[in-house]
């Protein structure tokens, strides 16, 4: 019972070729006998075997059961789950236990999905390789001496070692797609306010966004249609009808320009060529498009994500929850300080820093007012060129994987391995990450963005393009 999809479980459990039981056991040995993986922080044996007794009954009565019934699963440590420890990755958030279920948390348990545990992650998702993490760096299960990509690392990593048949992640800048593509698995980035982010740890709220990781678009598709829609508990969230399926034979994709010049590894843009290529035999049409704000996207981003998460981090004040000093301090300002001090990791710390000095007075027109802006034609650089093409192709990340450790003094590098995911966070449209060869005996991602709330269309693609 190896590598198996979500329509492959759900047959297998109705032809009764094996128990649920049976399958979440097999799961949970197996995130037991890759532990130096540090794919997953918190395992739940307990829930996840009562969940799967509950499925075996109902199939030993007759009763039908829904496709994600029964299915094992892996959620990103900031997606709160009643009950389980929440981390974020933070020692800050060490002992932490949720109160209540995520929106899509509760959806998935109305879908009858099996619980296994908590997948590691950079703390408070600030991070592009899963090496911020206070509970340590995730491995990359294609090569161990490889990062998996950030900060969804653990829920890539998992699905890649077949931990799990689907993981949940997030994803601010390109933290599904990135560690998709470093990993060799698929990531849905779905349109903001497509899926709810209630009980989701805030990050930067206007960019944040909940999606899956799995074995292929298929089950993408399945996970999001179970996750999406209107939640009265997430004012951004919108019903929308998906939009119709596209022919690929008459579709038209473009490949921007400012996607495929300096800094882009040879062996990804050829690739991400050929992936464009075999399209092209399948009949769709492939054109040169020009998305001319693309080098201020990182720019942009590195302004108003930090900005938020200052904002939003400013709850973490040692008094009401979490990592505490109260003890070792001699008044409030001591309890605020020396515990977020002591409780957040340096790119936590470094990123709050950012945000603070760019909301500040003197420099909020010069930095975040001005950013605001930029992102407006950020946007409208999308929607022009979504006039004359139904998709645009790039490559998911500038590079393969590298070396644990590599970039960890660097940030500036390592910020750029997501500049071309974090345009499509900008925009607010939907993103998908899918493998398409690989380079260095290491995966290649191969990025397919279109127009707001088009997901059916971007995974139809994703699906035909599997099938070349």
């Amino acid at each position: 019972m190896k590598n198996l999809t979500i329509k492959q479980v759900h047959e297998g459990l109705v032809k009764k070729k094996f128990t649920c039981v049976k399958l979440t056991q097999e799961f949970l040995d197996r995130i037991e006998s890759e532990r130096d993986l540090n794919a997953v922080i918190t395992v739940t044996a307990d829930l996840a075997l009562t969940q799967a007794k509950f499925v075996d009954r109902k199939i030993a009565t007759g009763e039908e059961i829904g496709v994600l019934e029964g299915v094992p699963c892996l959620i990103k440590d900031n997606i709160l789950l009643a009950g389980v420890m929440a981390t974020a990755g933070s020692k800050i958030l060490e002992n932490y236990t949720a109160a209540y279920d995520a929106t899509v948390i509760k959806k998935l348990k109305e879908a009858g999905v099996v619980f296994l545990g908590k997948t590691n992650m950079d703390e408070f998702a600030m991070g592009s390789t899963t090496e911020s993490s206070f509970f340590g760096p995730t491995k990359n299960p294609r090569d161990k001496t490889k990062v998996p990509g950030g900060s969804s690392g653990g829920s890539a990593a998992a699905v890649a070692a077949d931990l799990c048949v689907f993981a949940l992640g997030s994803d601010t800048g390109g933290s599904i797609r990135q560690p998709a593509s470093f990993c060799g698995v698929t990531g849905l980035k779905p349109t903001y306010g497509a899926v709810s982010r209630y009980g989701l740890m805030a990050m930067a709220s206007s960019l944040d966004q909940i999606g899956p990781i799995t074995k292929c678009a298929e089950d993408a598709e399945i996970v999001f249609e179970a996750i999406a829609g209107q939640d009265e508990k997430d004012s951004t969230t919108t019903d929308f009808c998906g939009a119709d399926h596209t022919d690929i034979k008459k579709c038209r994709i473009g490949l921007p320009k400012e996607c495929f010049g300096e800094g882009l590894d040879s062996e990804v843009s050829a690739r991400v060529r050929e992936a464009a290529e075999k399209l092209a035999k399948a009949g769709a049409e492939i054109k040169e498009i020009s998305l001319p704000h693309t080098d201020y996207a990182l720019s942009v981003y590195y302004i108003l994500m930090p900005a938020e998460v200052s904002a939003n981090l400013a709850r973490y004040d040692g008094q009401r929850y979490g990592y505490s000093v109260r003890d070792r301090a001699t008044n409030l300002f001591d309890i605020y300080a020396k515990s977020r001090g002591e409780g957040f990791g340096n790119e936590v710390r470094r990123r709050i820093m950012l945000g603070a000095y760019v909301l500040s007075h003197g420099y909020y027109d010069a930095y975040y007012k001005k950013a605001m802006q930029v992102r407006t034609l950020v946007k409208r650089d999308f929607e022009k060129a979504f006039l004359d093409v139904d998709f645009i192709l790039t490559p998911t990340a500038p590079c393969v994987a590298w070396n644990i450790g590599e970039k960890i003094l660097d940030p500036l590098s390592m910020y750029l391995s997501d500049i071309y995911t974090i345009s499509a966070n900008i925009a607010g449209i939907p993103g998908i990450s899918v493998p398409c060869g690989e380079a260095y005996n290491l995966p290649v991602g191969l990025q397919i963005l279109g127009k707001s709330f088009s997901e059916n269309n971007i995974l139809n693609l994703a699906k035909n393009f599997e099938k070349l």
